[in-house]
């Protein structure tokens, strides 16, 4: 495909989501767009099907090699495996490939999910299985549904979103009590400073966040939070996984 034709492709689906977006169409173009949601869904379980444990991290896409948030997502990347634990991420650059990196150079597992946008972004180069999504509700789904925990590097817009929607789960009981780590004190500041309010109104509860939210600017501190609420709490093991069957075009 060469760079117009996908620029075209994308184009397309981007104009497919907002048109859903805007309100009721047809009957047809409803069950049409549910179609292509559940096909997208389908192709995410076959290629992740056969992961074990990961741990998701998530993180801006803007930050460069040399910066000190990227080299602290690649040693996070690289402490993960060290675990035992796959690494996932958006699949994209910035944060997302330094987690990528920092497992797929200490010999771990590495995934991408990622997503198709007009403007940016592609799948960076240290991922060992990558899906790529049209939908950001599908996406965001297959970055819970296989994790075990998750870590929240600096980042933007899609990161909060990506965190809140995670803490959200957590707290609503939608998925189980699984360890968020916010890193980097200094970055989000103010945010923590939010978290403090919303105790203090009570919006959220404290004794809630203490037992799955770990504030951190450590990355051993971020390692034993998970140990603790991922690992021992829900009894992982290295043991046998699901086998991908050649009879199905499984792989």
């Amino acid at each position: 495909m060469t760079q117009e034709e996908l620029s075209s492709y994308k184009k397309k689906y981007s104009q497919s989501e907002r048109r859903f977006l805007e309100g009721p169409r047809s009957r047809g173009k409803e069950f049409l767009f549910t179609f292509k949601v559940v096909l997208e869904f389908i192709r995410g379980f076959r290629k992740l099907h056969f992961l074990g444990p990961c741990i998701t991290v998530f993180g801006s896409a803007r930050f460069k090699e040399d910066h000190i948030y990227y080299q602290q997502a690649r040693e996070i990347g690289a402490r993960l495996s060290d675990l035992g634990f796959g690494v996932m991420t958006g699949g994209g650059p910035g944060i997302m490939e330094a987690a990528n990196r920092g497992a797929f150079e200490n010999n771990g597992l590495s995934v991408g999910c990622n997503i198709e946008l007009p403007h940016e972004q592609k799948e960076n180069p240290y991922l060992h299985k990558w899906v790529d999504f049209h939908y950001f509700f599908v996406r965001k789904t297959l970055l819970v549904k296989y994790s075990y925990g998750f870590v929240i590097m600096p980042g933007g817009w899609g990161t909060m979103d990506e965190m809140f929607e995670a803490l959200t789960l957590i707290q609503t009981g939608k998925i189980k009590e699984f360890p968020v780590v916010l890193f980097g004190k200094d970055y989000w500041k103010k945010l923590i400073e939010l978290i403090q309010d919303m105790i203090t109104h009570k919006t959220v509860s404290e004794s809630e966040l203490k037992e799955y939210l770990l504030i951190t600017d450590s990355i051993d501190e971020a390692m034993d939070h998970i140990k603790k609420h991922a690992i021992h709490k829900f009894e992982l093991k290295q043991g046998k996984s699901f086998k991908p069957m050649s009879l199905l075009g499984e792989r």
